[in-house]
């Protein structure tokens, strides 16, 4: 989640394309609404009308209730717990902040922490903490600064609803798992409402299960340096597709285009990648892995991938190459000629 509005990755209206010939079209429900700082679109296929307008009222709610709790820079729940945090006593954190801690915690241990959520104060200071970024970018020392400190999750304790934390430049900002977390709220609310077919779309990024009738949710990945579709990919079951890319949040300071991507190891915007997308059983997974693989080294992916449970991947470099995991080789359907791939193996 970037908690701004952005182009989609995944492209909304290929997510009811077909791959056979169409037959009785199901009953269709298709909402959209804003929440988690970026356009959310629920389609449900087969259920009844009000069962189906019944179930995503609650889901807008949640998110609605979700967004305002874990924003980071806006008033609320999050801002209060971070002010906690910077005077490193105990206090009491809400459930939303608690939550979001606990899942995120496996998520950066797996990712060898190049899914840090408790670098918002990095964020903030290459001015990410704004609705429209434009800089400039933070000095040397500035940075430095915030990365002799480590800050980490592991640098706070909880005890029930009791959190602890000892490092002053710790500063937690889940753009990087909210959005995640946001769709699989969805489906958890959506199959407790008797809903056996959807599809939650997160300003590009999504979750899916069941299918369209007779079809199954079909969507496309966008080509990172362009606006045509990179990509076809058929959902599976229940699967969550989400993709981080350099284009998503950025500006321009001195002729030079700095990204919101942020490498924890440097304190700067990764390099050499333009986007890499996942496919997971679980949002929340999908969203940090394909944050911690966009920033990770070409190296060191696969076996971060693997650590985090990721089969599927795709990887673009910054030359356009589409490095390709086997599991997700055989899932593509490439739009774009003459693209040239390479397959990649897990360790």
């Amino acid at each position: 989640m970037r908690w701004t509005d952005r182009i989609p990755a995944l492209l909304v209206a290929l997510a009811i394309l077909t791959l056979a010939a169409c037959g009785d079209e199901p009953e269709v429900e298709r909402q959209r609404f804003l929440a988690l700082g970026t356009h959310i679109e629920v389609q449900t296929a087969g259920a009844e009308t009000d069962r189906a307008q019944e179930a995503i009222r609650l889901v807008r709610e949640d998110l609605e209730t979700l967004h305002a709790g874990l924003h980071p820079w806006e008033a609320g729940a999050l801002a209060r717990v971070n002010e906690m945090l910077a005077a490193t006593g105990e206090f009491t954190a809400d459930p939303g902040t608690l939550e979001a801690l606990a899942v995120s915690r496996p998520l950066y241990q797996d990712s060898d922490g190049l899914f840090n959520p408790a670098l918002g104060k990095l964020a903030d200071a290459w001015g990410f903490h704004q609705e429209t970024p434009d800089g400039p970018p933070p000095d040397d020392e500035a940075i430095q600064d915030i990365l002799d400190a480590e800050p980490s999750p592991e640098d706070i304790e909880v005890d029930g609803v009791r959190m602890t934390n000892d490092n002053p430049e710790v500063q937690l900002d889940f753009g990087g798992v909210a959005k995640g977390m946001g769709v699989d709220h969805a489906v958890k609310l959506l199959r407790e409402q008797g809903v056996e077919n959807a599809i939650v779309n997160a300003g590009g990024d999504l979750r899916a299960y069941g299918d369209r009738g007779d079809r199954p949710w079909r969507v496309g990945i966008r080509d990172p340096r362009g606006e045509d579709v990179l990509a076809g990919l058929t959902i599976e079951g229940d699967e969550a597709v989400f993709t981080s890319g350099d284009y998503e949040r950025h500006y321009e300071h001195d002729g030079k285009r700095y990204h919101h991507l942020l490498d924890p190891r440097t304190g700067r915007p990764a390099r050499g990648v333009t986007s890499v997308t996942v496919i997971h059983d679980e949002g929340a997974t999908a969203d940090a892995a394909a944050t911690a693989l966009f920033v990770a080294d070409d190296d060191q992916w696969p076996r971060i991938a693997k650590q985090m449970g990721i089969e599927a991947v795709l990887r673009v470099d910054d030359e356009g190459v589409l490095h390709m995991t086997p599991a997700m080789a055989e899932r593509l359907e490439l739009e774009k000629d003459g693209a040239t791939t390479r397959t990649v193996e897990l360790p």
